[in-house]
């Protein structure tokens, strides 16, 4: 039986995640728990407990294999497994998270764009396809997707949220201001933006 990971756990994972790719760039073969925990500020024993959810114990006295438990963090995360996800909304956020790369890397493949703007519509951009908003029940069926990552206006989030739930998408990250309704048989997930510039501009400012 699988075990299950909370989500703070989770979180973790991804820092060490992205701790581990620094090392393996700069070719470091081994890592230790008290590195990990130092660049973290975060106590030892719970990187090692964070660890132990991985089946991965390293070696004593040594520490762990970098390429190794790069491979456990994204076995468990599901990042191995990649998905393909489609952009709705062609506006400036929707291009700018088409044009990141490193989806790739974690398991993401954005294969198409959707919009409702005449314009846009029948264009390309970075070599993805950009359809009329009406054809994505289609497409979804055609491409495989699971994931839909929505960039449009807030005042039709929730209308475009409910378009999807018509298709045999599993996922929204919702990169729109308004927090979405629940959708029956879609996981989603609010990227607050403003929400987080909020917090940042209080540490800053206060």
């Amino acid at each position: 039986m699988k075990q299950k990971i909370s989500d703070k756990i989770i979180g973790r994972l991804t820092l060490y995640h992205s701790i581990l790719q620094n090392f393996a760039e700069k070719d470091i073969d081994i890592i230790t728990s008290s590195q990990i925990a130092f660049l973290l500020k975060i106590d030892d024993s719970q990187v090692r407990k964070d660890l132990n959810c991985l089946n991965n114990t390293g070696k004593s006295r040594v520490g762990y294999f970098v390429k190794d438990l790069i491979k456990s963090i994204e076995k468990t995360l599901g990042i191995s497994k990649t998905k393909n996800a489609v952009i709705i909304g062609a506006g400036n956020l929707g291009r700018a998270l088409a044009k990141y790369d490193s989806f790739k890397s974690y398991g993401l493949n954005v294969v198409s764009l959707f919009d409702n703007d005449k314009e846009k519509i029948g264009s390309k951009f970075e070599n993805k396809n950009i359809y009329d908003i009406k054809k994505l029940k289609d497409k979804v069926t055609e491409d495989n997707i699971e994931i839909a990552i929505m960039t449009v206006p807030w005042v039709s989030a929730q209308e475009v949220a409910n378009l999807i739930s018509e298709t045999k998408i599993k996922y929204i990250w919702n990169f729109t201001p308004k927090v979405l309704k629940p959708v029956k048989g879609i996981h989603i997930l609010n990227e607050n933006l403003m929400g987080n510039l909020l917090q940042f501009t209080h540490k800053v400012m206060g």
